[in-house]
């Protein structure tokens, strides 16, 4: 059976299936209202690992979720993302790594979340103009003035990955994956040889929907919709996985959540696997 539950760095413990809050609309009015229940029924389904990201509305999805769940539930763990800042020269999103920006995006975060802590910090991006070890070195150094708990990566090569861990315990991924996109086969591997955890974000191709499509094929088989077949896959296709998918409706949210139940066959399981086979043979021919 599918262990449903995951420790991050070898002592938190969260569920399988987290929630991606980039989606969620953070300007006044119903929709943010929309936005909050979401966020609310999420903790209530049994979610305890929520992501969101300075980027995110520089910094607005964070002021939400705070919001929405304070004072946090024992156990709810939000994590955020540093290293994507409005520092372009006409004033545009860029990656920025520098350590003065790191660090003051980790105390904005810190006063909008309304924690001491930020227990999983991840880097958003490696930023090519700044060296790793002043990217890291403060994330590092933030971590050991207990500001921050564990430390992650996002969108990460095995040889960044590599690297990064010779400065940094590092106890999580989040690279693009689903079951129709495996390019970070080799980081999945990586990850769960050092038993890091590896949090795929757009866990669910556009693709899987389409008709005459092995996904969708294998939901109508089981009753469930393409996307809890997705979802279902990727939580039986490596233990260290723990898919964030975003949505900012409510019934969306129960059916991401209700893939958490579905059981595929392993001849459904099978015939899920080799797409990734099928698409490296049609790319060699």
């Amino acid at each position: 059976m599918t262990s449903m539950s995951l420790r991050i760095g070898g002592d938190l413990e969260v569920r399988r299936l987290g929630f991606g809050a980039m989606r969620l609309p953070t300007e006044a009015g119903p929709e943010r209202q929309g936005a909050i229940a979401v966020a609310r029924r999420a903790v209530e389904l049994g979610i305890t690992l929520i992501d969101t990201a300075h980027l995110y509305g520089g910094g607005a999805n964070e002021e939400l979720l705070a919001e929405a769940l304070y004072p946090y539930a024992d156990g709810l763990l939000v994590t955020t993302k540093v290293g994507v800042a409005r520092t372009g020269p006409g004033g545009e999103w860029k990656l920025d790594g520098r350590p003065e920006v790191l660090r003051d995006q980790v105390e904005q975060a810190l006063r909008r979340l309304r924690v001491e802590r930020i227990e999983l910090l991840q880097l958003h991006r490696i930023d090519p103009d700044t060296p790793l070890a002043d990217q890291l070195g403060t994330l590092r150094d933030l971590r050991d003035e207990g500001k921050v708990g564990r430390l992650g990566l996002s969108e990460v090569t095995v040889a960044e990955l590599d690297r990064a861990r010779e400065i940094i315990d590092v106890v999580s991924v989040q690279n693009r994956y689903n079951v129709l996109d495996r390019e970070h086969e080799p980081v999945l591997a990586a990850c769960a040889a050092a038993g890091i955890a590896f949090l795929p974000w757009r866990p669910v191709a556009a693709g899987a929907w389409e008709d005459g499509s092995e996904v969708a094929a294998v939901a109508a088989e089981t009753g469930a919709t393409p996307t809890q077949v997705s979802l279902a896959w990727l939580l039986g296709h490596s233990p260290v996985i723990l898919p964030i998918p975003g949505t900012a409706r409510i019934d969306h949210l129960e059916e991401n959540w209700a893939a958490t139940h579905l059981r595929l066959t392993p001849e459904q399981r099978d015939r899920l696997d080799r797409l990734d086979r099928l698409d490296r043979l049609a790319g060699q021919a």
